[in-house]
C-alpha cells in the first residue's frame, strides 16, 4: 500500500470549541467540507502553523512538522506549506512578481514554473491593487507554488468570486492539480466543485471528522446533503473543437472523450482549454428505451444509473456514459423516480441544452 502523503491527529482547544481530526491524506486533492464553524479553516491553519495551541502530530511526507510528544513544532516558514486564503492575502506594497517571488528561497526555476503555470506573466509588472478577482486567486497560487510546497492548503480560494470568474479560473486549478501533483486540502462549500476537482473528500462537522472517502460516495453524507441543497453542477474539462457560426454552436470535447455542443463561441480559439459547467436539475431524465426523437436538446447521450440517493427534497441521479467518457449528474423529485421507474442498473437517456451549459 502507498504511503499516505499527509497523516494527521490534531486537536486544538479554543473558547467554545474544539477541533480534533486524525486521518491520512492520500496525494491529489481532498475536499473539505461541512458547515460554517465545523472547523475547516482552523484545520487549514494549524497544519500551516498559524495556530498556537495545536496538539498532536503531522508528517508531510517524510517531514515531522509536529510532534508534541517529541516536542517538534515547524515554524510555519520551515514546513513547505503553500496556504491560499479566501481573501488570496496578496501584498499591496509588492508588485504581482514581488508576490510570487516572495518566500521562494531564491530559487529563480520555482518561480518561472509558477507563473508559466498560471499564466501570469504578463500581470508581472502590475500592482496586485489593479487585479480582477480571479487573477488575484492565480497570483496567490502561483505564489504558494512557488516556494515549492510540501503541501497545497487552499481555503474557499473561489468563494468571494462570480460564477462566471470562479468558472474561469477553475481550469487554473485543475492545471496544479494535474501538473504538479501535490497533496492538496480544498475548502468548499461547492459540491460540484468537490467533485470536479478531489478524488478524496473529508467532512467535518461540529470540530471532528464526519465521514472520509470518495466524494460521489458521500453525496447522501448529511453535512454534504445540506450543501447540495443549493446546487449541485458538472463540472468538466474540455477543449473547442470546432465552431458552427450557421447553427449558433461551438462543439467541445471533454478530456473523457464526450463530444458537446455548447452556445457558440467563436472568440474562443479551436484547441483552447475551456471549462464546462451544468446544473443538476438542468440535464433531463428520458427513461424511455429509444433515442427521445423531436426534443430541441443538443446533447443527448445513453447513460447506465449508478447511483441515486436522495439529497434534501430531491433525488440525486448519477449515470455512467460508459466508455470512459465520464458520468453526469442530475436532479430528479421523487416523483419522477417512480414515474419513470428508475432503479441503479437501469439505462436512461440524459439530455442537456446547449444554453444550459456555461463555458469558463
Amino acid at each position: 500500500m502507498t504511503a499516505p502523503a499527509v497523516e494527521i491527529d490534531l486537536t486544538l482547544s479554543a473558547p467554545g470549541f474544539v477541533l480534533r481530526v486524525a486521518t491520512r491524506i492520500p496525494n491529489g486533492v481532498t475536499a473539505v467540507m461541512g458547515p460554517s464553524g465545523a472547523g475547516k479553516t482552523s484545520l487549514l491553519e494549524a497544519m500551516a502553523g498559524l495556530r498556537r495551541g495545536v496538539r498532536g502530530r503531522l508528517v508531510l511526507g517524510s517531514q515531522v512538522a509536529l510532534d508534541s510528544a517529541r516536542g517538534i513544532n515547524l515554524a510555519p516558514e520551515r514546513r513547505r506549506v503553500g496556504y491560499v486564503p479566501q481573501d488570496a492575502g496578496l501584498f499591496p506594497h509588492l508588485s504581482v512578481l514581488g508576490n510570487v517571488r516572495f518566500g521562494a528561497r531564491a530559487d529563480a526555476a520555482a518561480v518561472d514554473a509558477a507563473i508559466d503555470t498560471l499564466e501570469i506573466r504578463p500581470l508581472l509588472a502590475r500592482s496586485t491593487l489593479a487585479l480582477s478577482g480571479g487573477e488575484r486567486q492565480r497570483v496567490a497560487l502561483a505564489r504558494a507554488l512557488a516556494t515549492q510546497p510540501r503541501l497545497l492548503l487552499l481555503d474557499e480560494p473561489m468563494a468571494a468570486l462570480d460564477p462566471g470568474l470562479r468558472d474561469r479560473v477553475l481550469p487554473w486549478l485543475l492545471r496544479v492539480r494535474d501538473e504538479w501533483a501535490l497533496p492538496c486540502l480544498y475548502v468548499t462549500h461547492n459540491v460540484g466543485e468537490a467533485l470536479a476537482v478531489a478524488s478524496h473528500m473529508v467532512v467535518l462537522d461540529n470540530g471532528g471528522l464526519e465521514a472520509e472517502g470518495d466524494p460521489r460516495s458521500l453525496l447522501s453524507a448529511p453535512v454534504v446533503v445540506g450543501e447540495a441543497q443549493a446546487g449541485i453542477e458538472n463540472i468538466l474539462s474540455a477543449r473547442i473543437v470546432a465552431h458552427d457560426a450557421t447553427g449558433g454552436t461551438t462543439r467541445v470535447r471533454t478530456d473523457a472523450g464526450l463530444d458537446v455542443s455548447v452556445t457558440l463561441a467563436a472568440d474562443r480559439p479551436v484547441g483552447a482549454p475551456v471549462t464546462l459547467a451544468v446544473r443538476a436539475e438542468d440535464v433531463l431524465v428520458c427513461g424511455a428505451p429509444a433515442f427521445p426523437e423531436g426534443i430541441s436538446a443538443r446533447n443527448v447521450y445513453p447513460s447506465s444509473i449508478v447511483m441515486l440517493e436522495r439529497t434534501g427534497p430531491d433525488v440525486t441521479l448519477r449515470g455512467s456514459l460508459g466508455e470512459d467518457r465520464g458520468e453526469l449528474l442530475a436532479r430528479v423529485t421523487p416523483a419522477a423516480v417512480t414515474a419513470l421507474s428508475l432503479a441503479v442498473g437501469k439505462t436512461v437517456w440524459l439530455a442537456i441544452k446547449s444554453h444550459s451549459i456555461r463555458l469558463g
